[in-house]
This record gives structure tokens, sequence and C-alpha cells, in this order.
């Protein structure tokens, strides 16, 4: 996957990296195109959290660096998290 991704898109894989977790995304709303995702167990405890600059979440390959990153914060905690891969 080269082409830049949308933000719906960004959303949708970041959502599925987390299973499963649910994994809650917004923009802020001062509009600088940033992406927040915070990850909830089932007890809703925040589990985890990242801002994604617009810059990092159109590029397929540094989203999938970051989300691996976040994925390895989150299992180093304890939590076990169903295997992923970067949708192509």
């Amino acid at each position: 996957m080269n082409t830049p991704l949308r933000f719906n898109e960004a959303l949708l894989i970041a959502g599925h990296a987390f299973e499963p977790f649910q994994c809650v995304a917004w923009a802020p709303q001062d509009g600088n195109g940033e992406l927040s995702l915070t990850v909830i167990d089932r007890t809703n405890t925040r589990i985890g959290r990242k801002q994604i600059p617009s810059s990092t979440y159109s590029d397929p390959a540094q989203l999938e660096s970051l989300l691996e990153q976040a994925r390895a914060e989150i299992s180093q905690e304890g939590y076990r998290l169903m295997p992923w891969s970067m949708p192509e």
C-alpha cells in the first residue's frame, strides 16, 4: 500500500490494530490534522494513547510503524492483542 491514506482509512486500520480491545479515534476540534487514538479494555480502562500527526497517518509505512510501536507498548503492559498486519 503506497498511496496516501485518507483520515477514514487510517481510522479503520487503527481500529483493527488493537483487537480484541476497542480503539476510540477522533480528530481534535482545533483542526490541526492530528488523529487521537485511545485504546480501552473491556472495563473501559484506558490502556494506551497516541497522537498521530496527519503526515504520519496519511503515510501507510509510518502509520504501520507507529501502530506496531503502540501495540508493543500495550503488550509490554501485559495485554494480549490479536495478531495484526497492515492491510495491503
